[in-house]
């Protein structure tokens, strides 16, 4: 998979290629028995059939790379989504006594962020494909890793990096509705419509940080509660997230005249 995406920042590499990579990638990782035994929500835990399991843990893994392969438009973006959310997972894993868990999630952010310094805006490097699935890759991974081994439930994973699967989830959708053809460039994010609205990179970049640790910190103050404070939690996240395309929408619909351009 890293040597198609890399192919593809040198050279282009169609799209078709490129998912097959991701599904390889996957697929070996599912061979590995990385897989959903159990899909925990507040309150809920549902223990789907093996074949089930195993096609939404694709599932999932596949959607993860592509994500973060959509959501590397803005300066200093992926590299902090990568810090906020092993931290987070290495802090789960310290709680959970899984010490190896805990010191490879800390390792893979000690080396994302690294690389965040010499990628905050203005950033003097980027990530390219290469990174950004291969940091996709590592999230959909963790994420199952945690979740097999009892570190957290699965929606913990989705709630971390809530900050990309909400922005990239929500705007697939819309795409789609419109018959949009859904792999090619655009610029529609909400994040890109954040800097399109005038607020520019290191501005939308920073606020996107305080979303991220906001998400990290609720859960993992939130893991030890109760299941209907839990699913209160993320009913909050849900219509926060709701209200903040909303504006974000509005504020782009408004063409602001000192807006700085899009994503690059």
């Amino acid at each position: 998979m890293a040597t198609v995406s890399f192919l593809d920042d040198r050279h282009h590499v169609s799209v078709i290629y490129r998912l097959v990579s991701h599904i390889v990638a996957a697929g070996l990782l599912l061979m590995g028995g990385l897989s959903l035994h159990v899909i925990g929500f507040p309150g809920v835990d549902w223990v789907p059939p093996a074949w089930a399991g195993a096609c939404l843990s694709l599932l999932f893994m596949v959607w993860m790379i592509n994500m973060y392969n959509f959501m590397d438009g803005m300066d200093g973006f992926a590299g902090g989504m990568a810090v906020s959310g092993f931290v987070t997972y290495s802090i789960f894993g310290w709680l959970a006594g899984h010490e190896q868990y805990a010191t490879v999630s800390a390792i893979t952010a000690a080396a994302a962020a690294g690389f965040l310094c010499f990628n905050f805006p203005p950033a003097r490097i980027f990530m390219g494909d290469i990174g950004s699935s291969t940091l996709g890759l590592l999230a959909a991974m963790f994420s199952l890793w945690g979740v097999k081994d009892g570190v957290f439930p699965f929606w913990i994973s989705l709630l971390v990096f809530s900050p990309f699967l909400a922005d990239a989830t929500v705007t697939l959708l819309r795409r789609l509705w419109r018959r949009e053809a859904v792999w090619q460039a655009h610029k529609t994010h909400y994040y890109q419509q954040l800097v399109l609205a005038g607020w520019g990179h290191r501005k939308t970049v920073i606020l996107e940080y305080v979303i991220m640790i906001g998400c990290g910190a609720t859960a993992l103050w939130g893991s030890r509660l109760s299941g209907a404070v839990q699913a209160a939690m993320l009913t909050s996240w849900i219509a926060f997230y709701a209200l903040f395309f909303f504006i974000v929408s509005r504020m782009t619909a408004r063409g602001r005249p000192d807006s700085d351009g899009g994503a690059p």
